[in-house]
């Protein structure tokens, strides 16, 4: 049987402690940047909605007797995105680093607990932010079949998790002697991805609930 879990809503239709994911869940659908997070008692559920978000926000850490997953809506859904409402950490996140756009590019993907570079490619002599992103997810994909793992990939950018169901890249980045480097990277991702399957998820990670996804280079 499972264990009995508490569910605080700090923001949402009406805040409070609440018995029941259904009661949670009708509180935080459709609401907009709703904050909500599980608890293994009751003692510690009312504890953190005294203490607020903020008091009780953390990478993947909790509240004092807190689950080890935090929750959190999307507020940013659109029609065929795949999101996820609690962060899945046992994942690959990957996020890209450029020097002016189109500029030299980096990319690289870490544990999304630990944050252990599992690879880094880099610098590329001219690209663009959405196609390093994109090799990155490709990049990720790929050594996650070769290892026969399952784990999901996380990307912040919506474009390249666009060009990844299609296939194919959409860029106005000139095929010239400057951008030959990525585009033979481009090429061999595209074909990667029309000869083989995979069956991980790749979501998008949420910013602005989670904070900066776990690769992120720090060139804001």
């Amino acid at each position: 049987m499972a264990k009995q879990k508490y569910y605080v809503v700090w923001e949402g239709k009406k805040p409070g402690v609440y018995n029941t994911w259904a009661e949670c869940k009708a509180q935080t659908d459709h609401f907009t940047g709703a904050k909500y997070k599980s608890y293994e008692s009751r003692s510690a559920a009312e504890e953190a909605y005294r203490a607020g978000w903020k008091g009780n926000w953390g990478t993947g850490s909790s509240g004092a007797g807190g689950s080890s997953k935090s929750k959190s809506v999307s507020s940013g859904r659109s029609a065929g995105m795949e999101t996820s409402e609690e962060v899945d950490y046992d994942s690959i996140s990957v996020d890209v680093g450029t020097r002016g756009n189109p500029g030299p590019v980096e990319y690289k993907g870490v544990d999304t607990r630990t944050g252990e570079i599992i690879f880094s490619v880099g610098p590329i002599s001219k690209g663009t932010n959405n196609l390093g992103e994109f090799l990155a997810i490709v990049h990720a994909l790929a050594h996650l079949k070769k290892e026969g793992s399952n784990k999901t990939v996380y990307t912040d950018s919506v474009n390249a998790m666009k060009w990844l169901k299609q296939k194919k890249v959409s860029t106005t980045l000139a095929r010239d002697n400057s951008t030959e480097e990525i585009w033979l990277m481009i090429d061999r991702a595209e074909q990667w991805l029309r000869t083989n399957t995979y069956s991980n998820k790749v979501l998008k990670w949420q910013t602005k609930q989670w904070g900066e996804i776990k690769a992120d280079y720090g060139r804001k």
